[in-house]
């Protein structure tokens, strides 16, 4: 395996060949077709053989190419189970792994980054990749003082070839399409886009790592290895075993399931709450699931483990009550105050007017989850509600057109979605009402009440000319009550 591909030319050739080679097997399968093959038979060809060319072209790339197609992998349960077989074992490879970078590369990063000495940081490294991603590649070693650690680095020229592939495949966005059928592919590349300088940022990263190793240093079910070193390009982190959550989705049991997808939707939630921060890439390779402290391993102790900070949304307040309200008063079917909240929030623009029942019916469905005490997130499930907005006959298709998302809930959007996604690969058995009581603002009564009694306080003590007289006395830098 050579370098990572760095010359445009090379790079936009390799993802130009998506769309073309799909093409290309589409004239073929009607020959086949037209040669007497069944129909059913060709697609089936047709898909895996475009499934197979996907995590080939996407996967030697890394970079944009290779965040593309993990960003696309917690998709496929949306997708009709004829077009999602193929490509589920394909997409699955790139949440867990991709062809490597040579040894001397790792070796001549380390040495730049570290120092010629590099070595003597480590009291042994594997030059074998534990994991390879769309911008770094993980290799497993012993820190100086005996810790097992994750050594991350990022491939040269990942900054570059990120941002021309992004660039690319906005251009191809029309044509891959068909790729994905049912998938609005540019809104997607153009946030991965914006994610660019942070993604390549390991001290951005170190610094989420360590507020949520911190915040979650006791905690029970969730362990987020702490940070042992970071550098440019290079980022230290202890090692955490456990077992991939792409192989809970292929092999896992009913128990570890549940116990994956419930903790899943507890660190969602819990994430933005304790530290401010939202994790916002939940593909399936950045999860483990581990046995309890002490190496329980009953369903019950199962805990999650956590990966790969390079990309958070940061929300200091924790996720915006907007959301909590407006999904409760769905719940109880306020139709006029559900509207009047996304028109404030922006979801509706000011020059357009919607019926608020027909809102209210456009949301319904996609709360199921919150609706009941314990909700099994299933592929059929996720294509049924995918099939219903995607429908151009459908009222819903219509509605959803004319609904905006404003840019301050882009990517909590894409992250509640993702999510979802694999919950429904999992097919896990969730209580969701409970994590959405105990961590999102607003979803309890009591909790907004709270909050606006605190927003009336604020104002109150605005409002207070007693204390503007305070404020003036402290701007004079006079001692306060003299």
């Amino acid at each position: 395996m050579s370098d990572l591909p760095r010359k445009a030319v090379t790079r936009t050739a390799k993802l130009a060949a998506l769309p073309i080679g799909f093409a290309g097997r589409a004239t073929w399968g009607l020959g086949k077709r037209i040669g007497g093959k069944s129909a059913e038979i060709v697609a089936r060809e047709l898909q895996q053989r475009t499934a197979e060319q996907l995590f080939r072209v996407l996967g030697e790339l890394k970079g944009g190419a290779m965040k593309f197609g993990q960003a696309l992998s917690v998709f496929e349960s949306a997708l009709p189970e004829e077009i999602a077989g193929p490509y589920r074992a394909a997409l699955t490879k790139l949440q867990e792994a991709a062809p490597p970078m040579p040894v001397r590369t790792v070796h001549k990063v380390l040495a730049e980054r570290l120092g010629e000495d590099w070595r003597e940081l480590f009291l042994e490294f594997d030059d074998k990749p534990a994991a390879a991603a769309s911008i770094g590649q993980v290799h497993r070693a012993l820190w100086e003082d005996g810790r097992e650690v994750a050594v991350k680095v990022q491939y040269p020229g990942a900054g570059e070839a990120l941002l021309s592939d992004l660039a690319q495949l906005g251009r191809f966005a029309r044509l891959l399409g068909p790729l994905i059928p049912g998938m609005d592919i540019k809104p997607l590349i153009t946030e991965l886009r914006d994610r660019v300088a942070e993604e390549l940022d390991y001290g951005l990263e170190s610094a989420a790592q360590r507020a949520h190793a911190e915040e979650f240093a006791d905690d029970p079910d969730v362990v987020v290895p702490g940070v042992v070193h970071q550098c440019d390009q290079v980022l230290v982190t202890e090692w955490i075993d456990g077992v991939p959550l792409s192989e809970v989705i292929s092999d896992g049991t009913p128990e570890q399931r549940d116990r994956a997808g419930q903790l899943l939707a507890r660190f969602l939630f819990s994430g933005p709450a304790r530290t401010g921060l939202l994790h916002a890439d939940p593909h399936p390779g950045n999860f483990r699931l581990l046995p309890g402290p002490d190496g329980e391993e009953g369903p019950e102790d199962w805990r999650l483990g956590v990966l790969d900070f390079g990309t958070v949304d940061r929300l200091p307040g924790g996720l915006p009550e907007t959301i909590g309200v407006c999904l409760r008063m769905t719940l109880e079917g306020e139709a006029d105050r559900v509207y009047e909240l996304l028109r404030g929030e922006g979801f509706v623009r000011e020059t357009i007017d919607l019926d608020p029942d027909a809102v209210l019916e456009y949301l319904v469905p996609i709360i199921e989850p919150a609706q009941v005490e314990e909700f099994t997130f299933t592929r059929e499930w996720l294509r049924g509600q995918a099939a219903r907005i995607a429908d151009v006959r459908s009222p819903a298709y219509q509605l959803g057109k004319q609904l905006n998302l404003p840019p301050s809930y882009l990517l909590i959007h894409r992250v509640t979605l993702s999510t979802i996604g694999v919950l429904c690969q999992l097919n896990a058995s969730v209580r969701l009402r409970d994590e959405l009581a105990d961590w999102l603002p607003g979803f309890l009564p009591d909790q907004q009440d709270a909050h606006e009694q605190h927003k009336a306080d604020d104002r109150q003590d605005a409002d207070d000319p007693r204390d503007a007289e305070v404020r003036q006395d402290a701007d004079r830098g006079d001692p306060v009550g003299s």
